[in-house]
């Protein structure tokens, strides 16, 4: 994809993600905006987690704590148990009390809002700094996850192999009006139009664009 078609292609994303549902991490953004920390704690639930499942393990965990105190006080089990079957519920659980309790004792019961201070956190790396940058925030950043990844590489618009790669290359090559949004959209079109394998190549509104880098097999 070349960068005079990426506002084409954009206006188009937009108007399909009307029709997609809305990532879990999204909405709990839009409703809690002065709320970085559910927004956190949702992006560590939701890592290699179907999006429904993060809803309800999400929604169950809040409902039994909702701030760095309160989750610092609860039992690894009880956390455990109101996020489970989360994917490595386990390692999650352990990383939101340790985590809850390094946010109290290191930055006074409030998440930081730079990506350095986030990542310095054991099992916050850089997609889940962006997203609470910019979901938790408002602030600049690209979330890369691999929806993001997968399709501008597909696209041809980056030529990256990891997923922090492609953060830095788009970083230097999108449009800064484009950063907030494009988690989003990708991610909705990635989970439903542009799949991993097979994407429906036949029903995409943006195919034109698209290089297709890495496609084999496509409906």
């Amino acid at each position: 994809m070349r960068l005079v078609d990426l506002p084409k292609a954009i206006k188009i994303l937009k108007q399909e993600y009307k029709r997609f549902k809305t990532p879990y991490v999204t909405e709990v953004a839009a409703e809690k905006r002065k709320d970085p920390f559910k927004v956190l704690i949702s992006c560590i639930v939701s890592l290699r987690t179907k999006d429904e499942t993060t809803r309800q393990a999400s929604e169950r965990l809040f409902a039994l704590a909702d701030t760095p105190f309160a989750l610092a006080g609860l039992d690894k089990k009880v956390i455990e148990k109101a996020i489970y079957p989360a994917g490595f519920y386990k390692t999650k659980a352990r990383t939101i009390s340790e985590l809850s309790g390094e946010i109290i004792s290191k930055h006074n019961g409030m998440v930081p809002d730079t990506i350095d201070a986030l990542c310095a956190f054991k099992g916050v790396g850089r997609k889940t700094a962006n997203l609470v940058v910019t979901m938790g925030f408002g602030k600049p950043g690209i979330c890369v996850d691999t929806h993001v990844h997968r399709i501008t590489n597909r696209w041809g618009f980056v030529s990256t192999k990891t997923p922090d790669e492609t953060e830095f290359a788009l970083r230097k090559k999108l449009p800064r009006r484009y950063w907030l949004i494009i988690n989003d959209l990708l991610v909705a079109y990635g989970q439903n139009q542009c799949r991993p394998v097979s994407p429906f190549c036949s029903k995409c509104r943006i195919e034109r664009f698209c290089e297709k880098n890495g496609v084999s097999t496509r409906r």
